[in-house]
């Protein structure tokens, strides 16, 4: 086995984890949490806005 026959093993692995991490990424399972994940930016939009409602209550009192 010479170097040439370990690198085309190591390059055939290498794109089966590559495939197999693609697979599992975009499955049907993955969708929800994918979408929670996606929609994670505009959370924080909403929690600024509670946050900015409360301090404006607290500053009436």
């Amino acid at each position: 086995m010479d170097i040439n026959e370990v690198r085309g093993i190591h390059t055939l692995l290498v794109m089966i984890a590559f495939l197999g991490i693609c697979w599992w990424a975009y499955s049907a399972r993955r969708k929800k949490p994918n979408d929670e994940a996606a929609n994670l930016p505009f959370d924080d939009d909403d929690i600024d806005r509670r946050t900015l409602e409360n301090e404006k209550t607290e500053k009436k009192q």
